[in-house]
């Protein structure tokens, strides 16, 4: 039985096209995703949405809060937690891009999730992020209307870079006509907030144990992109959302992209440290 690869169908004629030079790579567009995981009895979950079958990108499958970074994200917000030369060094970027890296991780978990990593204090969260004038501001963050900044400073709320841990770092494709330079960070469900459908993207949100969620996979069950189920496999050793965050801080940040190379009339495709993603495809066929 196949699994749920998501792979599609242009893929070998952008690889050939790319191999050939007839194809220029677009720049990758800075990104964040957030795998929010809270503990149950039988060990932590994640919170996981699917696509909308009618997205232009991975539509149909499941994946993480998260998006783009919004040039407004480099400015300046009340901050907390580690620093931004830490974040800087941790991410491997100058400060301004560290913090709108993990700005853009905390709105999009928000606009998204209606989850909010920030609080009155530097040693506080938010414990309940429903009712009307919430979701004004969130539909004013998602139509761009409100800058992350503004809407912190609007609140009073410092964001808590603190309860993000920096997981691990993906690139998408060079063949693909949308790209993104994307970083995956981990955080646990803050005390008295609840998800909820927040996105416009998405038609189903699940909580689910990484373990059934790599399960489901492996059965062809649940279609989801590479980074995705290579994630939910790394967070299958811990028993708590506690223990993958202590975990974060030794992560390997080296970026992982797709590389096509022509072997034996065949092009193979395969993910740097990740063998399971590799595809051969015949020259003038499909993938196998």
């Amino acid at each position: 039985m196949a699994n749920g690869q998501w792979y599609p169908p242009e893929w070998p004629d952008r690889i050939r096209a790319l191999a050939e030079g007839s194809l220029t790579p677009v720049t990758p567009k800075q990104a964040a995703t957030v795998m929010l995981l809270k503990d149950t009895r039988t060990g932590p979950t994640v919170h996981m949405l699917r696509r909308r079958a009618s997205m232009a990108f991975a539509g149909g499958a499941y994946a993480y809060p998260g998006g783009g970074v919004d040039p407004r994200d480099e400015h300046p917000v009340r901050w907390a937690g580690p620093t931004r030369a830490w974040w800087a060094q941790r991410l491997n970027v100058d400060e301004a891009a560290a913090q709108a890296i993990v700005c853009a991780a905390v709105r999009e978990t928000y606009e998204e999730a209606g989850v909010l990593l920030a609080g009155p204090t530097d040693d506080s969260v938010v414990g309940d992020t429903t009712g009307e004038d919430w979701e004004t501001d969130r539909a004013a963050l998602v139509a761009r209307e409100l800058s992350f900044a503004e809407f912190l400073d609007r609140r009073g709320l410092a964001l808590r870079s603190d309860l993000l841990g920096a997981w691990t770092r993906w690139i998408t494709p060079e063949f693909e006509p949308r790209r993104y330079d994307t970083w995956f960070f981990v955080a646990a469900l803050p005390e008295g907030q609840r998800t909820r459908n927040a996105s416009t993207e998405a038609d189903r949100t699940v909580w689910i144990r990484p373990t059934d969620a790599a399960a489901s996979y492996d059965k062809g069950e649940l279609l989801m992109m590479p980074p995705t189920i290579a994630t939910l496999r790394q967070l299958t050793p811990y028993d708590s959302a506690t223990e993958a965050l202590a975990a974060a801080p030794d992560r390997d940040l080296t970026p992982v992209l797709a590389q096509a190379r022509l072997e034996d009339g065949e092009i193979v495709l395969s993910w740097p440290g990740h063998d399971e993603f590799t595809k051969h495809i015949p020259t003038g066929g499909t993938a196998a």
